[in-house]
C-alpha cells in the first residue's frame, strides 16, 4: 500500500515541475523586451514662511504640521477616474491608519513661535498614469522616442514639460494605431506622493530585461542591442508597443475612463497640457525599445492587464 502512495506522490511531483516550469518559461518570454526611458523631477515639499506674531494665542498651526517629523502613514484621498484602482491599490491600505494619524497630530498641538519655516503638509499632489497599446507598425514611434530620450533636457521642469508634451503629440498624431488603453489617476498627500510615484515607476521598469536607452535627471545612457536566440517553435506573432506615461502634479486631473479612441485623446491633451509651474515629475516608457522588437498579444496581456480595448 506503500507503494501505491509513493508512486502517486512521485506524479504529483512531476506534474507541479511541469507546470512551473512552463510558467517560467512564458514569464521569461513575456520578460524579454527592453525598453526606453525618459525622466526626472523633484518632490521638495512646498513651504511658507511666517513670522512669529507679536500677540500671543492658543492652539496652532492651522494647516501646519511641526517641522522635522516625518508624515509616518498620511492620509489618501484615492479618487478613481479612470474606472478602477489598477496600479493605485496599495495606496487605498494606508488611508485608515493616516486619518487617525492626522487626528492625533492635530490634537497634539501645532508648532511652536519660533517656526520660520513649515511644510504645508495639508497639499496634494496628483499622480496619474496613462498608457497606450500601439499595433506593431507605428515603428516611427520608437524612433521619435528614441531621438527625445538623446535630446531632452531632463534636468529642469520646463525641459521635462517640453517632454511630456512631444510624448503626447507623437501618440495623438497616430491614432490608427492605438489598440489598447488606461488612464488612472489619484491624489496623494505630498508626504506620500514621492514614495508612490518611484513604487509605480519602479513597477513599470520591472517588466523590461533591461533598458536600451535612457534619460534620467540629465543621466543619457544608451546600451548597445545585442540579438536573443528564440526559439522558433514558441515565437508568437509580434503585433504591439506600449508606452507609459507617469506624471506627479499639483494640478487637479480628472482623467476619463477608457472605453473609445476618444477618451484615450481627451486623456493624453489633459496630461500633455500640465504646465511646467505644477509638474513635478514625469517617466516616459516604453517597450520595446528597438524597431526589431515587438510585443505579442500575449506579452501585452501578462504585463499590462489593465489595458483595455479601444
Amino acid at each position: 500500500m506503500r507503494k501505491p502512495f509513493l508512486k502517486s506522490i512521485g506524479r504529483l511531483l512531476v506534474v507541479v515541475l511541469l507546470v512551473g516550469s512552463l510558467t517560467l518559461s512564458a514569464a521569461q518570454s513575456a520578460w524579454a523586451a527592453r525598453g526606453g526611458r525618459i525622466g526626472g523631477g523633484s518632490f521638495s515639499a512646498p513651504s511658507r514662511s511666517f513670522s512669529s506674531p507679536s500677540r500671543s494665542y492658543s492652539g496652532g498651526g492651522g494647516g501646519y504640521y511641526r517641522g522635522g517629523g516625518g508624515f509616518g502613514f498620511p492620509f489618501v484621498l484615492p479618487l478613481f477616474f479612470g474606472g478602477g484602482g489598477g496600479l493605485f491599490g496599495f495606496l487605498i491600505m494606508i488611508a485608515i491608519a493616516g486619518f487617525l494619524l492626522r487626528a492625533f497630530q492635530n490634537a497634539s498641538g501645532g508648532e511652536g513661535n519660533n517656526a520660520r519655516l513649515a511644510p504645508v503638509s495639508n497639499s496634494q499632489v496628483a499622480i496619474a498614469q496613462v498608457q497606450v497599446g500601439l499595433l506593431a507598425g507605428a515603428r516611427s514611434l520608437q524612433r521619435d522616442l528614441e531621438a527625445l530620450a538623446m535630446r531632452a533636457n531632463t534636468n529642469s521642469k520646463t525641459g521635462l514639460a517640453n517632454v511630456l508634451q512631444e510624448t503626447t503629440l507623437a501618440l495623438l498624431r497616430h491614432p490608427e494605431y492605438w489598440a489598447y488603453g488606461s488612464a488612472e489617476a489619484q491624489k496623494v498627500t505630498w508626504g506620500t506622493a514621492e514614495n508612490a510615484f518611484n513604487r509605480l515607476t519602479l513597477m513599470e521598469r520591472s517588466k523590461f530585461s533591461g533598458e536600451g536607452v535612457s534619460n534620467v535627471d540629465g543621466q543619457v545612457k544608451q546600451a548597445t542591442h545585442t540579438a536573443t536566440a528564440i526559439d522558433p517553435l514558441s515565437q508568437a506573432p509580434a503585433e504591439y508597443i506600449v508606452v507609459t506615461l507617469l506624471v506627479a502634479a499639483t494640478t487637479q486631473l480628472r482623467l476619463p475612463a477608457l472605453n473609445s479612441t476618444s477618451d484615450l485623446q481627451q486623456a493624453l491633451r489633459q496630461i500633455g497640457a500640465i504646465g511646467s509651474e505644477s509638474l513635478l515629475a514625469v517617466e516616459v516608457l516604453w517597450s520595446p525599445d528597438s524597431e526589431s522588437e515587438s510585443l505579442t498579444r500575449d506579452d501585452v496581456m501578462a504585463n499590462y492587464p489593465d489595458l483595455r480595448v479601444l
